[in-house]
């Protein structure tokens, strides 16, 4: 009888990636972190379990959409309170916390459960080309995102 090998948390090594983020569309490189987030690129892949690695983001500043986005992509958040809804566009988000674009872009395409909010706790971005892991030695991740949305 053939056994499926599941792994254990023993034997599951969480490794840390560095992306820059320069001239990259925010969505494609949203999918992306995603995907290594959950460790969808990884063969030991269980979708119950962290099997994913660190991502850390540089230059979240540098991050593009295309069209007309820059100013009629809104971002909310709500206080709580009556009359508590704040709109932003990109734009002024992008110029005001840079980070928080990635983080949200990220966000949303993770598991909306406790694992997904263990999973958005190994995204770190950073507003500039300077980073606090160094001690880690992040590898630099490939991103595979087509510059010009594939056109010619």
């Amino acid at each position: 009888m053939n056994k499926t090998l599941t792994s254990t948390l023993e034997n599951i090594e969480h490794e840390w990636y560095v992306v820059d983020a320069t001239d990259q569309r925010l969505g494609r490189l949203a999918c992306e972190i995603a995907k290594v987030l959950r460790g969808k690129n990884k063969p030991t892949f269980a979708p119950h379990m962290d099997t994913g690695d660190f991502v850390i983001v540089v230059n979240a500043e540098k991050v593009m959409v295309t069209g007309k986005k820059n100013s009629q992509k809104l971002y909310r958040r709500h206080s709580g309170r009556p009359g508590g809804m704040k709109i932003e566009t990109f734009e002024k988000l992008q110029s005001r916390i840079p980070e928080r674009i990635v983080e949200k872009a990220v966000k949303g395409m993770l598991p909306k459960n406790a694992l997904g909010r263990k999973l958005f706790t190994k995204l770190k971005v950073y507003s500039g080309e300077i980073h606090p892991h160094q001690a880690q030695q992040p590898k630099p991740l490939n991103v595979n995102t087509i510059p010009n949305g594939g056109k010619n």
